[in-house]
């Protein structure tokens, strides 16, 4: 069958205490929401559709550009509501998956089992084992252990309020039958809602085989609704990706002090220091070494780079066998070739060092092209911005460049060339001579330093 994702993200969350919607608060750098697309996304559904209600149009404009149907929930009347007013875009020979918006951690792997479990005759539930199930509907089953229906905390018995299988609320079924059974809903219970919970009950009365489903980890499962319980996701998002980047191959110092916004991929034997931030994108090649307190985003460093602490690349790319830092700056655009040297307090915004050249020292580059082999001296700067419009300097193979440099683009160094420290070089330094810019050093005779009236 065709598969057909609906994600119920119209709740408010007044808990948050938060003008953003609950579903835009950010984990690990991403939407709550956006989580759960992308991992909808893992299943390659026919179609996705979001039912958003609280903050609407902040919702809808956060996730422009990702082809989700939208549909509106005028009216918070639960959670069969809510699925309502998403099935009528549903085709009937296609198989519903119902996620939520605030619970983003949801293993692609545990859907595809659930999804396994449905079918045109039966009903795929992910329920989830409590130590303490409080808040959480209830898993009733019979003596031969099928289940017959969820009981909401608010209309259970002392009974019923004893069984530790709780609902997680995710659910696949095959939309002509869940299309009827929504249908039938009532909201003649503790809430006045109407709850998707009570198809299962529908779904055992006609026959229809409910398959249940135990979340492998609690983490799965869990929602937020408040800053606190956001705060234990984040923790949890935190430990799974450390985990993974270790099974990977890398090692981390600390895997409590790491923290990642985005995607990481990892090369053998790599070492990764105490409080490291990754976000975007960010490849790591073998034997790469990343210091303490080090940023990355959407950078790709290459096998044997070491990243000294206190460093931040972002949007670049590095060679192999680099040394960076510490405390260097890659802005966007920056590319370094092979054995290149960033050192201490190096800035680079838009610029390439190719294979062997070094900045070791208090330098800017920007909008630069560097060659093979070239030495910068501490205190170079490419004067690259005049107000309104940036130029570019371009610095030959070789070249040897004094310390405290100005070199005002547009200007070129040529090959082989140097040029002397403490110089203003605003014209094209020919390949493989020397040139100097400097004033004419005076010394005055007879002057003296003022001197401060003594206090009275």
């Amino acid at each position: 069958m065709k598969l057909a994702v609906v994600i119920l993200a119209a709740g408010q969350g007044k808990r948050m205490k938060s003008d953003l919607p609950k579903v835009l608060q950010p984990l690990a750098g991403r939407p709550l929401l956006g989580h759960v697309v992308s991992r909808a996304r893992g299943l390659e559904p026919t179609s996705m559709h979001v039912v958003y209600g609280h903050g609407g149009d902040q919702v809808q404009a956060a996730f422009r550009g990702e082809h989700l149907r939208w549909a509106l929930q005028a009216e918070q009347l639960g959670t069969g509501h809510a699925l309502m007013q998403a099935m009528p875009e549903v085709a009937d020979d296609e198989l519903v998956l119902v996620l939520y918006g605030d619970v983003p951690l949801i293993d692609v792997d545990t859907l595809r089992r659930l999804i396994a479990l449905a079918g045109p005759t039966s009903l795929g539930l992910l329920t989830v084992m409590l130590e303490d199930p409080t808040g959480y509907g209830r898993i009733v089953r019979n003596a031969r252990g099928a289940v017959q229906k969820i009981v909401e905390q608010r209309d259970a018995s002392r009974a019923q309020l004893k069984i530790r299988e709780g609902n997680s609320g995710i659910l696949a079924a095959p939309a002509k039958l869940l299309r009827r059974w929504l249908g039938k809903l009532k909201n003649a219970n503790a809430q006045g809602e109407y709850y998707l919970t009570d198809v299962i009950a529908m779904a055992v009365k006609d026959k229809i085989k409910v398959a249940p489903l135990v979340a492998p980890r609690l983490a799965e499962v869990l929602g937020v609704n408040d800053r606190a319980q956001l705060a234990e996701l984040e923790a949890l998002h935190r430990a799974d990706r450390a985990r993974q980047l270790m099974i990977a191959g890398a090692t981390l110092a600390d895997p409590a002090r790491i923290d990642v916004r985005g995607d990481v991929t990892v090369g053998r034997d790599v070492f990764i220091d105490a409080n490291v931030l990754f976000e975007g994108r960010v490849e790591l090649g073998d034997r790469v070494r990343i210091g303490p307190n080090v940023v990355l985003r959407d950078a790709r460093v290459g096998a044997g780079t070491v990243v000294h602490p206190n460093s931040i690349l972002e949007q670049s790319e590095v060679g192999e066998g680099c040394l960076i830092g510490p405390y260097a700056r890659l802005r966007p655009g920056s590319k370094l070739a092979d054995q290149v040297h960033v050192g201490n307090f190096v800035e680079l915004k838009k610029t390439e060092l190719g294979h062997g050249s070094k900045a070791n020292h208090l330098t800017y580059l920007g909008d630069a092209i560097v060659g093979k082999g070239v030495n910068i001296g501490a205190g170079t700067i490419t004067c690259n911005y005049d107000g309104v419009n940036k130029s570019q300097t371009v610095i030959a193979d070789g070249a040897f460049i004094g310390s405290g440099n100005m070199l005002v683009a547009p200007v070129r160094i040529g090959r082989d060339a140097t040029t002397g420290a403490g110089s203003t070089i605003s014209k094209d330094a020919p390949d493989g001579q020397l040139t100097l810019a400097r004033s004419k050093q005076v010394t005055l005779e007879g002057w003296k330093r003022p001197a401060k009236k003594p206090k009275a």
